[in-house]
């Protein structure tokens, strides 16, 4: 039992090995063939006059500053999508801000004191506790200006 266990394991290891080695030979072979086709280019430009070679250097070199410059244009569209997000993001807080701010001269005096009160004893919680946060509604903008700031 234990040689036909080790004859096994010994033939699956062949196996494998023989696989491994059918696809670095394959590997080899499309690399020799693109060699090959390289090689074959290259003689090619050599027997080309020196002013035809200057010229397809230059179409190859255009042909790879057309497709970065296709890049970098689509990456700018990119950037300019999310500067515009951005931009409208910022309009909606800062009209948040002016909305809070305006609300707040119409507070009376007696619950501004009230909110700096509650705004303390949030402050002292904050050091022994950490997760949900409740509030009134009408604190709403309070709570919005505090977080901004």
């Amino acid at each position: 039992p234990v040689c036909r266990l080790l004859e096994a394991q010994l033939q699956d290891q062949r196996r494998e090995h023989e696989e491994e080695m059918e696809a670095l030979q394959n590997q080899v072979d499309l690399m020799q063939e693109e060699l090959e086709k390289q090689q074959q280019a290259f003689l090619q430009t050599l027997q080309l006059s020196p002013e035809v070679q200057v010229e397809l250097g230059l179409q190859q070199e255009i042909t790879r500053l057309t497709n970065e410059n296709l890049d970098l244009k689509e990456l700018l569209e990119k950037l300019e999508k999310n500067e515009k997000k951005l931009k409208k993001q910022l309009k909606i807080y800062m009209k948040k801000v002016q909305d809070f701010e305006a609300s707040q001269t119409t507070v009376p005096v007696e619950r501004r004191l009230h909110e700096q009160n509650m705004q303390v004893a949030v402050q002292r919680k904050e050091k022994d506790f950490q997760g949900m946060l409740e509030y009134y509604k009408e604190d709403e903008p309070l709570l919005i200006r505090n977080l901004i700031t």
